[in-house]
């Protein structure tokens, strides 16, 4: 069954997505924005306890004074610098429960794992875009200033995240990694892009070559906001090019290049919610040590021995 390009073309998908010519001064305004946001950070104990660990609920500031929340766990008894990682959860989700960072923290990697603004845990979402605001973040501010699209903010909190966590003194700086499936395999990629962090474990990542989701006629789950779009503010589609363009500012593929982690990208070729060219237009953008492995018989699901992998590849930290 072929819901996509022939696999053999993937290690060569280029994307179809348009990339804004300014893409580059966009993100470096970005990322001084967020230089100049004071984290103004706090750590409040957490009601769950653990013998061998200890649990904040961690609060920082992001861009545009949104107040961010994130669960950290620190291994007690430290005795050097530890190495931290990150996970991101999966759209409209949340950091989930406290159980499944333990194993991180009892092989003595601190972890955080981070709300998304505006979705299904804590954080704070300030609004203040011009257009759609009821469904869907991919195109919240696109009918705005490219600088107020929703998913810039989200991606910029994860740096901001490592900058927090990367600043602790029981924390290694040099020894830092992230992970994630679906919305969290791509804030796990943006937040390669836009940290000095070292490993990287995307597991089928969204928000990516949205032209190519939609040429594929995918605009449905998780991307159904871009058919709502064109349906509702462009029926006619004689903003096209336009639409794409302003999404490439948010669009994964734009970012890879800039990663200088090592990557091990997990994709399952059956995937009709995150197609798998989508994701391989970032990949083969990455120039940093990479690798994938592929499902050729799962789609967005779980895929087996995905979690244990990707420990034994961020123990190496």
């Amino acid at each position: 069954m072929l819901i996509d390009i022939p696999v053999s073309e993937l290690p060569n998908w280029q994307g179809r997505n348009p990339r804004p010519e300014d893409h580059e001064a966009y993100w470096e305004r970005a990322l001084g924005e967020l230089a100049s946001t004071d984290p103004a950070q706090e750590l409040i104990p957490a009601s769950f306890s653990c013998p061998f660990a200890d649990c904040f609920d961690l609060y920082f500031t992001g861009v545009r004074g949104a107040r961010i929340h994130a669960k950290f766990v620190l291994p007690k008894n430290i005795r050097s610098p530890l190495p931290a990682v990150f996970k991101f959860h999966g759209y409209a989700w949340n950091a989930g429960d406290w159980f499944g960072l333990l194993g991180y923290a009892a092989a003595g990697i601190a972890v955080a794992a981070m709300d998304c603004r505006g979705q299904g845990g804590s954080s704070e979402d300030t609004g203040g875009v011009r257009g759609n605001t009821l469904h869907g973040h991919i195109i919240r501010g696109l009918d705005d200033s490219p600088d107020n699209l929703l998913f810039r903010h989200i991606f910029l909190d994860t740096a901001q995240l490592v900058r927090v966590v990367s600043g602790f003194p029981e924390i290694d700086e040099n020894r830092l990694g992230a992970f994630g499936g679906s919305q969290g395999g791509a804030l796990t990629v943006a937040c390669a892009a836009l940290s000095p962090i070292k490993r990287a474990a995307p597991v089928y990542p969204f928000l990516c070559d949205y032209k190519q989701v939609w040429e594929l006629d995918l605009a449905k789950d998780a991307y159904q906001e871009l058919k709502d779009y064109f349906r509702w503010f462009d029926p006619r589609h004689e903003r096209e090019e336009k639409v794409f363009t302003t999404l490439g500012y948010i669009d994964l593929q734009f970012l890879a290049p800039r990663i200088k982690a090592e990557v091990l990208l997990f994709t399952g070729l059956m995937d009709t919610i995150c197609p798998p060219s989508s994701q391989f237009a970032m990949y083969n953008k990455i120039r940093a040590k990479k690798k994938f492995l592929l499902y050729p018989d799962f789609g967005h699901e779980n895929l087996p021995d995905c979690d244990d992998i990707t420990f034994a590849f961020l123990s190496k930290l």
